[in-house]
């Protein structure tokens, strides 16, 4: 198969706010270990939109020029010579961080906390392409019958199953705090997991919706409707057993934390805009919860988990993708996106 030279690409080319859709990028050559993937679909994250914005985090972290997106699928199309566990014409989705293998944490079984990670997309050329090289060791080989709209959000789906499993969720209240993809996703994987009731807060009557067909138990709109009464009625005055923070707003895990019951358990993923008063002796110390902070996915244990909840049907996802645009249609899918009106949003190359 000859490859074209040059290939359409969405960049953050410069400093700034936005991006910039290109049709002359050069396709990537490979490296030692690395595969080239046909890029097929690639879906919009809260990273991207802290890009586009081009935030203090962003600001922080990129290094402009280069090309965006880290939640992709395709078709693996070359593989350096090296490799041998992958080959061409395996379909797949890919693990974002790109890590060294020699560091501590590598070594000690959480290569998720490498010190060294370069994410694709953030620190290294993404998949917002038509094609991706990445190391081997990356990419997650898929059924061919699965559906794109799967294959594209399964790391991401990583993010929400890594929360949910942090702890045990079966028979348990639990509170979902951010209706978001990411959120809606770990309402669905805690249903999957035996969770004796899910609630769900958001303030965007559109992705509650969602929740409700992602199986929330009960939805709160709390600009509306008072979170701790709800709680309340739902668990008998209980409170909630496991809180999953997947907004990063203060007031939301303000409120989460007072809904956590003594003794319950919290795995907060979402991150917030900056610092902000928090009530440790209240919310964490005297109620004696225990309190997880959770950062990508478990490699690779959180994937095999996630492929078992997908293949034993237990899992169910259809209707989350509910917008896809072609990519030189960036602009309308950032901005749908970030209306709060939509699930995940694909691009299609």
């Amino acid at each position: 198969m000859t490859l074209p030279t040059k290939m359409k690409a969405i960049l953050k080319a410069e400093r700034g706010v936005g991006l910039r859709y290109v049709e002359d990028y050069p396709v990537p050559s490979l490296q030692r270990g690395d595969v080239l993937v046909k890029v097929q679909a690639g879906s919009i994250c809260g990273t991207d939109i802290h890009i586009y914005k081009w935030d203090e985090w962003a600001q922080r972290r990129l290094k402009p020029p280069l090309v965006v997106g880290h939640e992709i699928t395709g078709t693996v199309v070359a593989v350096s010579p090296e490799v041998t566990h992958v080959a061409i014409g395996d379909q797949v989705s890919l693990e974002s961080h790109v890590v060294c293998n020699n560091c501590y944490f590598c070594r000690t079984g959480r290569a998720h906390l490498c010190e060294k990670t370069q994410i694709i997309g953030v620190d290294r050329d993404g998949g917002f392409a038509e094609y991706i090289a990445i190391p081997a060791q990356n990419v997650w080989k898929n059924p061919p019958n699965l559906p794109l709209s799967i294959a594209v959000i399964e790391e991401n789906l990583g993010n929400a199953v890594h929360t949910v499993m942090a702890q045990d969720v079966s028979a348990k209240f639990v509170l979902v705090t951010g209706c978001g993809p990411v959120g809606l996703m770990a309402i669905a994987v805690a249903k999957a997991a035996g969770a004796r009731a899910v609630i769900a807060t958001d303030i965007s009557p559109y992705r509650l919706a969602l929740a409700c067909r992602m199986g929330a138990d009960r939805v709160v709109d709390v600009r509306h409707e008072n979170l701790l009464a709800a709680v309340e009625e739902i668990t008998g005055g209980e409170g909630v057993d496991v809180l999953l923070e997947m907004s990063g707003a203060p007031s939301a895990i303000n409120e989460g934390f007072a809904a956590l019951k003594e003794g319950g358990e919290a795995a907060l993923l979402g991150l917030a805009p900056s610092a902000f008063t928090f009530d440790l002796n209240a919310h964490i110390v005297f109620k004696g919860a225990i309190v997880r902070g959770i950062v990508g996915r478990r490699l690779w244990e959180t994937w095999y988990q996630v492929r078992s909840l997908l293949e034993s049907g237990a899992l169910r996802l259809e209707g989350l993708v509910t917008h896809t645009f072609p990519m030189h249609d960036f602009e309308q899918a950032y901005q749908t996106f970030m209306s709060g009106e939509s699930g995940k949003v694909m691009l299609i190359p």
